[in-house]
Protein backbone atom coordinates (compact mmCIF):
# COMPACT_ATOMS: atom_id res chain seq x y z
CA UNK A 1 0.00 0.00 0.00
CA UNK A 2 1.41 3.42 -0.98
CA UNK A 3 1.91 6.23 1.51
CA UNK A 4 -0.98 8.16 0.00
CA UNK A 5 -3.27 5.13 0.35
CA UNK A 6 -2.21 4.64 3.96
CA UNK A 7 -2.85 8.30 4.69
CA UNK A 8 -6.29 8.08 3.09
CA UNK A 9 -7.15 4.94 5.08
CA UNK A 10 -6.05 6.65 8.28
CA UNK A 11 -8.22 9.67 7.51
CA UNK A 12 -11.20 7.36 6.86
CA UNK A 13 -10.63 5.49 10.13
CA UNK A 14 -10.60 8.77 12.05
CA UNK A 15 -14.18 9.36 10.90
CA UNK A 16 -15.42 5.97 12.07
CA UNK A 17 -17.67 5.61 15.07
CA UNK A 18 -18.33 2.16 16.52
CA UNK A 19 -21.66 1.29 18.14
CA UNK A 20 -23.89 -1.71 18.66
CA UNK A 21 -26.74 -2.48 16.30
CA UNK A 22 -30.27 -1.69 17.49
CA UNK A 23 -33.78 -2.49 16.14
CA UNK A 24 -33.88 0.85 14.34
CA UNK A 25 -31.04 -0.43 12.10
CA UNK A 26 -32.97 -3.40 10.68
CA UNK A 27 -33.97 -1.73 7.38
CA UNK A 28 -30.42 -0.52 6.71
CA UNK A 29 -28.84 -3.85 7.68
CA UNK A 30 -31.27 -5.69 5.42
CA UNK A 31 -30.21 -3.58 2.47
CA UNK A 32 -26.51 -4.12 3.20
CA UNK A 33 -26.89 -7.89 3.56
CA UNK A 34 -28.77 -8.02 0.25
CA UNK A 35 -25.79 -6.29 -1.38
CA UNK A 36 -23.09 -8.36 0.35
CA UNK A 37 -24.42 -11.90 0.55
CA UNK A 38 -26.07 -14.19 -2.05
CA UNK A 39 -28.86 -15.30 0.30
CA UNK A 40 -32.07 -14.03 1.84
CA UNK A 41 -32.34 -14.06 5.62
CA UNK A 42 -35.54 -14.61 7.61
CA UNK A 43 -36.99 -11.64 9.46
CA UNK A 44 -36.21 -13.30 12.79
CA UNK A 45 -32.48 -13.19 12.04
CA UNK A 46 -32.47 -9.40 11.80
CA UNK A 47 -34.57 -9.12 14.95
CA UNK A 48 -32.21 -11.38 16.87
CA UNK A 49 -28.93 -9.72 15.87
CA UNK A 50 -30.25 -6.24 16.67
CA UNK A 51 -31.91 -6.96 20.00
CA UNK A 52 -30.81 -10.25 21.59
CA UNK A 53 -27.99 -10.12 24.18
CA UNK A 54 -26.74 -13.44 22.78
CA UNK A 55 -25.19 -11.56 19.87
CA UNK A 56 -22.25 -9.18 19.73
CA UNK A 57 -23.39 -7.03 16.80
CA UNK A 58 -21.10 -4.08 16.14
CA UNK A 59 -21.48 -1.44 13.46
CA UNK A 60 -18.89 0.93 12.01
CA UNK A 61 -20.53 4.21 11.03
CA UNK A 62 -19.44 7.38 9.26
CA UNK A 63 -21.74 10.37 9.62
CA UNK A 64 -24.43 8.04 11.04
CA UNK A 65 -24.25 5.76 7.97
CA UNK A 66 -23.41 2.10 8.57
CA UNK A 67 -20.35 1.17 6.50
CA UNK A 68 -19.48 -2.15 8.12
CA UNK A 69 -20.82 -4.72 10.57
CA UNK A 70 -19.65 -7.77 12.47
CA UNK A 71 -22.09 -10.19 14.09
CA UNK A 72 -20.98 -12.86 16.55
CA UNK A 73 -22.85 -15.25 18.81
CA UNK A 74 -21.19 -16.32 22.07
CA UNK A 75 -22.60 -19.66 23.17
CA UNK A 76 -21.70 -22.77 25.17
CA UNK A 77 -20.11 -25.69 23.42
CA UNK A 78 -23.26 -27.75 23.98
CA UNK A 79 -25.16 -25.44 21.61
CA UNK A 80 -22.68 -25.74 18.74
CA UNK A 81 -23.63 -27.71 15.65
CA UNK A 82 -22.25 -31.23 15.57
CA UNK A 83 -19.67 -30.39 12.89
CA UNK A 84 -18.16 -27.83 15.28
CA UNK A 85 -18.09 -29.65 18.62
CA UNK A 86 -14.59 -31.02 17.94
CA UNK A 87 -13.07 -27.55 17.58
CA UNK A 88 -12.02 -27.78 21.23
CA UNK A 89 -10.28 -30.72 22.87
CA UNK A 90 -12.78 -33.13 24.40
CA UNK A 91 -11.71 -32.47 27.99
CA UNK A 92 -13.39 -29.05 27.88
CA UNK A 93 -16.82 -29.22 29.56
CA UNK A 94 -20.01 -28.68 27.62
CA UNK A 95 -20.55 -25.24 29.18
CA UNK A 96 -17.25 -23.91 27.79
CA UNK A 97 -18.04 -20.79 25.77
CA UNK A 98 -17.24 -20.43 22.07
CA UNK A 99 -17.73 -17.44 19.75
CA UNK A 100 -19.22 -17.96 16.30
CA UNK A 101 -18.75 -15.16 13.75
CA UNK A 102 -21.94 -15.14 11.67
CA UNK A 103 -21.08 -12.27 9.35
CA UNK A 104 -18.54 -9.58 8.60
CA UNK A 105 -18.98 -7.10 5.77
CA UNK A 106 -17.96 -3.63 4.61
CA UNK A 107 -19.62 -1.28 2.14
CA UNK A 108 -17.80 -1.43 -1.21
CA UNK A 109 -16.82 2.26 -1.26
CA UNK A 110 -15.10 1.88 2.13
CA UNK A 111 -13.22 -1.38 1.60
CA UNK A 112 -9.42 -1.63 1.88
CA UNK A 113 -9.33 0.97 4.65
CA UNK A 114 -8.94 -1.44 7.57
CA UNK A 115 -12.57 -1.26 8.68
CA UNK A 116 -13.01 -5.05 8.77
CA UNK A 117 -9.83 -5.37 10.82
CA UNK A 118 -11.08 -2.69 13.20
CA UNK A 119 -14.35 -4.56 13.73
CA UNK A 120 -12.62 -7.92 14.22
CA UNK A 121 -10.05 -6.43 16.61
CA UNK A 122 -12.82 -4.96 18.75
CA UNK A 123 -14.57 -8.32 18.91
CA UNK A 124 -11.36 -10.10 19.93
CA UNK A 125 -10.63 -7.45 22.57
CA UNK A 126 -14.11 -8.02 23.99
CA UNK A 127 -13.66 -11.80 24.03
CA UNK A 128 -10.22 -11.70 25.66
CA UNK A 129 -11.15 -9.29 28.43
CA UNK A 130 -11.11 -10.65 31.97
CA UNK A 131 -14.86 -11.21 32.24
CA UNK A 132 -14.95 -13.35 29.08
CA UNK A 133 -11.88 -15.53 29.61
CA UNK A 134 -14.15 -18.58 29.66
CA UNK A 135 -14.46 -18.24 25.86
CA UNK A 136 -11.83 -20.55 24.37
CA UNK A 137 -12.29 -20.32 20.60
CA UNK A 138 -13.56 -18.01 17.87
CA UNK A 139 -14.75 -19.81 14.75
CA UNK A 140 -16.59 -19.24 11.49
CA UNK A 141 -17.70 -20.91 8.27
CA UNK A 142 -16.70 -19.65 4.85
CA UNK A 143 -17.24 -20.71 1.25
CA UNK A 144 -14.21 -22.45 -0.24
CA UNK A 145 -14.43 -20.07 -3.21
CA UNK A 146 -14.31 -16.94 -1.05
CA UNK A 147 -10.54 -16.55 -1.24
CA UNK A 148 -10.53 -12.91 -0.13
CA UNK A 149 -12.27 -13.78 3.13
CA UNK A 150 -10.03 -16.82 3.62
CA UNK A 151 -6.86 -14.76 3.18
CA UNK A 152 -8.26 -12.09 5.49
CA UNK A 153 -8.77 -14.55 8.34
CA UNK A 154 -5.51 -16.42 7.74
CA UNK A 155 -3.56 -13.17 7.99
CA UNK A 156 -5.16 -12.76 11.42
CA UNK A 157 -4.01 -16.17 12.63
CA UNK A 158 -7.22 -18.09 12.06
CA UNK A 159 -6.48 -21.61 10.84
CA UNK A 160 -8.53 -24.10 8.90
CA UNK A 161 -10.20 -26.69 11.07
CA UNK A 162 -12.33 -28.76 8.74
CA UNK A 163 -13.61 -29.07 5.19
CA UNK A 164 -17.41 -29.17 4.96
CA UNK A 165 -18.62 -30.74 1.67
CA UNK A 166 -21.97 -29.46 0.36
CA UNK A 167 -22.32 -27.25 3.43
CA UNK A 168 -24.20 -24.44 1.70
CA UNK A 169 -27.04 -24.24 -0.74
CA UNK A 170 -26.63 -21.03 -2.74
CA UNK A 171 -29.57 -20.44 -5.06
CA UNK A 172 -30.11 -24.18 -5.36
CA UNK A 173 -26.45 -25.03 -5.92
CA UNK A 174 -24.54 -27.11 -3.36
CA UNK A 175 -21.31 -25.39 -2.29
CA UNK A 176 -18.44 -26.55 -0.09
CA UNK A 177 -17.28 -24.69 2.96
CA UNK A 178 -14.42 -24.49 5.44
CA UNK A 179 -14.49 -23.95 9.16
CA UNK A 180 -11.78 -21.64 10.53
CA UNK A 181 -10.82 -21.20 14.17
CA UNK A 182 -8.73 -18.93 16.38
CA UNK A 183 -7.97 -20.24 19.87
CA UNK A 184 -8.05 -17.64 22.65
CA UNK A 185 -7.78 -17.51 26.44
CA UNK A 186 -5.74 -20.72 26.57
CA UNK A 187 -8.12 -22.76 24.40
CA UNK A 188 -6.63 -25.83 22.74
CA UNK A 189 -7.59 -28.02 19.76
CA UNK A 190 -8.06 -31.80 19.98
CA UNK A 191 -4.89 -33.80 20.37
CA UNK A 192 -3.42 -35.27 17.19
CA UNK A 193 -0.93 -38.04 16.45
CA UNK A 194 1.78 -35.39 16.09
CA UNK A 195 1.02 -34.18 19.61
CA UNK A 196 1.49 -37.75 20.87
CA UNK A 197 4.88 -37.96 19.11
CA UNK A 198 5.95 -34.70 20.72
CA UNK A 199 4.89 -36.03 24.09
CA UNK A 200 6.92 -39.19 23.48
CA UNK A 201 9.95 -37.11 22.50
CA UNK A 202 9.69 -35.11 25.70
CA UNK A 203 9.46 -38.37 27.64
CA UNK A 204 12.61 -39.77 26.01
CA UNK A 205 14.58 -36.58 26.67
CA UNK A 206 13.93 -36.87 30.40
CA UNK A 207 14.65 -40.57 30.82
CA UNK A 208 16.68 -41.70 33.84
CA UNK A 209 17.42 -45.45 33.98
CA UNK A 210 16.54 -45.90 37.66
CA UNK A 211 13.23 -44.11 37.30
CA UNK A 212 12.27 -45.81 34.03
CA UNK A 213 9.29 -47.87 35.32
CA UNK A 214 7.74 -44.87 37.07
CA UNK A 215 8.24 -42.53 34.09
CA UNK A 216 6.95 -45.11 31.63
CA UNK A 217 3.77 -45.54 33.67
CA UNK A 218 3.18 -41.80 33.75
CA UNK A 219 3.86 -41.50 30.03
CA UNK A 220 1.46 -44.29 29.07
CA UNK A 221 -1.24 -42.70 31.21
CA UNK A 222 -0.73 -39.34 29.51
CA UNK A 223 -0.60 -40.91 26.05
CA UNK A 224 -3.86 -42.76 26.73
CA UNK A 225 -5.58 -39.50 27.68
CA UNK A 226 -4.35 -37.86 24.45
CA UNK A 227 -5.53 -40.77 22.33
CA UNK A 228 -8.92 -40.85 24.02
CA UNK A 229 -9.34 -37.11 23.40
CA UNK A 230 -8.39 -37.51 19.74
CA UNK A 231 -10.53 -40.56 19.00
CA UNK A 232 -13.54 -39.08 20.74
CA UNK A 233 -13.47 -35.89 18.73
CA UNK A 234 -12.49 -37.60 15.48
CA UNK A 235 -15.44 -39.97 15.80
CA UNK A 236 -17.76 -37.01 16.12
CA UNK A 237 -16.30 -35.28 13.08
CA UNK A 238 -16.15 -38.40 10.87
CA UNK A 239 -19.90 -38.92 10.87
CA UNK A 240 -21.61 -38.04 7.64
CA UNK A 241 -22.46 -34.36 7.48
CA UNK A 242 -26.02 -33.47 6.62
CA UNK A 243 -26.94 -31.12 3.82
CA UNK A 244 -27.60 -27.70 5.30
CA UNK A 245 -29.77 -25.05 3.73
CA UNK A 246 -28.55 -21.47 3.70
CA UNK A 247 -31.29 -20.44 6.08
CA UNK A 248 -30.11 -22.95 8.67
CA UNK A 249 -26.48 -21.88 8.27
CA UNK A 250 -27.35 -18.17 8.37
CA UNK A 251 -24.33 -16.67 6.60
CA UNK A 252 -21.35 -18.06 4.66
CA UNK A 253 -19.10 -15.15 5.66
CA UNK A 254 -19.23 -13.82 2.11
CA UNK A 255 -16.75 -11.05 2.76
CA UNK A 256 -15.41 -9.29 -0.31
CA UNK A 257 -12.34 -7.01 -0.40
CA UNK A 258 -12.38 -6.22 3.30
CA UNK A 259 -9.12 -4.34 3.48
Amino acid sequence: MSLSSKAHSFSVQRLIHLRFLCPEDIAEVKQLCAEWFPIEYPESWYTDITSSPRFYSLAATINSRIVGIIVCEVKPRSRCNREDVDILASHYPSNTMMAYILSLGVVEDFRKHGIASLLLDNLLSYLTSGEHNDCKAVYLHVLTTNLIAIHFYERRNFRIHNCLPFYYSIQGTACDGYSYVLYINGGRPPSTFIDCLKLFGTFLSKLQPCALPHHFLRFTQGLWRHLVNGTTTNAASSRELPFYSVRSRLVPNAVVQLN
